[in-house]
């Protein structure tokens, strides 16, 4: 059995071992240098137009599900009509 799997073995090991390595750039210390720059900004919108949507769309959510909730609990409180 294990005469099956030696071949596979090389096989797995070679492409592996003889893939070129990729090259990426470090973006790093130009997004600490962009969010560490005093431009009067909160930290959680330096990010661009992206993250203003982000910002936005979270608070509209939050103001909708606290309205939704008083809304629930004034329901909730109210005794139903019978007629």
């Amino acid at each position: 059995m294990f005469r099956l799997l030696r071949p596979l073995h090389q096989v797995s090991r070679r492409t592996i071992s003889s893939s070129a390595p990729r090259h990426l750039e470090n973006k790093v210390p130009a997004k600490q240098k962009m969010f560490q720059e005093d431009n009067g900004m909160p930290v959680h919108l330096k990010g661009g137009a992206k993250d203003a949507l982000l910002y936005r769309a979270t608070m509209a959510l939050t103001v909708f599900g606290c309205g939704y909730v008083v809304y629930a609990l004034i329901d909730a409180a109210m005794p139903k009509k019978k007629e």
